[in-house]
C-alpha cells in the first residue's frame, strides 16, 4: 500500500516564465531597486548639509545665531544655556549636538554623534578649544556601529520575511508568528552579545537586545505582512521601504536633522529610525528616544499581526 504525504506549507508549484518575460523581468526589477538604492543614498548623502541642528551657546545667542545665519541659512537652531554643565547635560541627553562657551572660546561636543557631526559643530561655532563630553566607545572609533548593527538586523529581517513566505506560504498563523518571534529573539540576543564583546555599543545589554530583537521582529513581520498583500512585488515593496528607505533615514551614518525636513518624519515612524535611535540612546544618551521606540515597534508588530490574521481569516471565509 502506498501512501502520498501532503505538506499543507509546501511552496505552490508555479509556471516556469519561458520567453522574453522570464528574461527581462528579473533585470527591469533589480534595476530598477539598484537604481532606487543609489538615488536615494546619493541624494541624501553626497553633500549633506544640517537643517536646523540644534546647538547650545552659555553667552549672547542672537550675535552667534546671525553669524550662522549668514553663512548657513538654516542649518542651526540655538538655544540658551546658563552654564556649561547644564550644556554638557542637554548634549549627554542628545538635546543638542554641541555647545559654545562664549567666555571661555569653547566647544563642547559629543563625539558618540560621529567624526562628521564633531566636525560640522566645532567649524560653525568655531570655538579655539574643543573638548568632547562623551566620545565614543573606543570599539566605535568611526561612530558607524549603530548603523552597520541596524542595518545587518533589517537585512537579516528582510531575507527571514521573503524565505519564510516563500518557503512556506500557507503556514498557519500562529506557527508563522512563532517563527517571527524566535527570528527576533535570537538576533536581539546575537547582536547585543556580539556588540557588546566588541565594544562597539556600550550601554546596558539587556535593552539593547530588547530594542534590536523589536526591529527584527517588525521587520521581519512587515516584510511577510507586505508579501503577503501584494504578492511577488511585495519582495520589491518591502525592500525599498525597508532596506533603502528606512536604512537611508533611519539616522545610523547621521543625525536625522542632516535629512530634508519634509523626509524627517520618515524616521520617526519606519522601524529603522526609531530602532537606530533608541540603540543610540541606550549606548550613549541616557536611553534617549527607547520608550517611544519601543512603542513604535511594538505597534508595527501588533499591526501587521492583525493585518495577516485578516487576511488569513477573509480567505478561510472566501474558501
Amino acid at each position: 500500500m502506498t501512501t502520498t504525504t501532503k505538506f499543507e506549507d509546501a511552496a505552490p508549484r508555479g509556471h516556469a516564465q519561458a520567453g522574453m518575460r522570464g528574461v527581462m523581468v528579473p533585470v527591469l526589477i533589480g534595476t530598477l531597486t539598484g537604481a532606487i538604492f543609489v538615488t536615494v543614498f546619493l541624494t541624501l548623502f553626497h553633500a549633506p548639509t544640517p537643517h536646523r541642528l540644534p546647538l547650545g551657546v552659555v553667552g549672547t545667542v542672537e550675535a552667534v545665531q546671525a553669524r550662522l545665519d549668514a553663512q548657513r541659512p538654516g542649518a542651526f537652531t540655538l538655544t540658551s544655556f546658563a552654564d556649561a554643565q547644564r550644556a554638557t547635560e542637554a548634549i549627554q541627553r542628545r538635546e543638542i549636538y554641541g555647545a559654545l562657551l562664549q567666555n571661555e572660546g569653547k566647544v563642547l561636543v559629543a563625539g558618540a554623534n560621529g567624526p562628521s557631526v564633531t566636525a560640522t559643530v566645532s567649524q560653525a561655532l568655531q570655538g579655539q578649544r574643543v573638548e568632547d563630553v562623551l566620545p565614543s566607545s573606543a570599539g566605535d572609533t568611526a561612530g558607524l556601529s549603530t548603523f552597520y548593527a541596524g542595518f545587518g538586523v533589517v537585512l537579516a529581517g528582510f531575507l527571514f520575511g521573503q524565505i519564510s513566505y516563500g518557503m512556506a506560504p500557507r503556514l498557519a498563523l500562529r506557527s508563522r508568528l512563532l517563527s517571527i518571534g524566535i527570528f527576533g529573539v535570537l538576533n536581539g540576543v546575537l547582536v547585543a552579545l556580539i556588540s557588546s564583546g566588541l565594544n562597539a555599543l556600550p550601554g546596558n545589554v539587556v535593552l539593547l537586545a530588547l530594542v534590536v530583537a523589536l526591529v527584527a521582529t517588525a521587520v521581519a513581520a512587515a516584510t511577510v505582512t507586505i508579501i503577503r498583500l501584494a504578492g511577488p512585488v511585495g519582495t520589491t515593496i518591502s525592500s525599498v521601504l525597508l532596506l533603502i528607505l528606512g536604512n537611508a533615514t533611519g539616522g545610523g551614518t547621521l543625525p536625522v536633522a542632516y535629512l530634508p525636513e519634509w523626509l524627517q518624519w520618515v524616521s520617526g515612524v519606519l522601524p529603522v529610525g526609531v530602532g537606530v535611535r533608541a540603540i543610540k540612546g541606550v549606548s550613549y544618551f541616557q536611553n534617549d528616544g527607547l520608550v517611544v521606540g519601543l512603542l513604535v515597534l511594538a505597534a508595527w508588530i501588533a499591526v501587521c499581526a492583525g493585518v495577516l490574521f485578516l487576511k488569513d481569516r477573509r480567505v478561510q471565509l472566501a474558501g
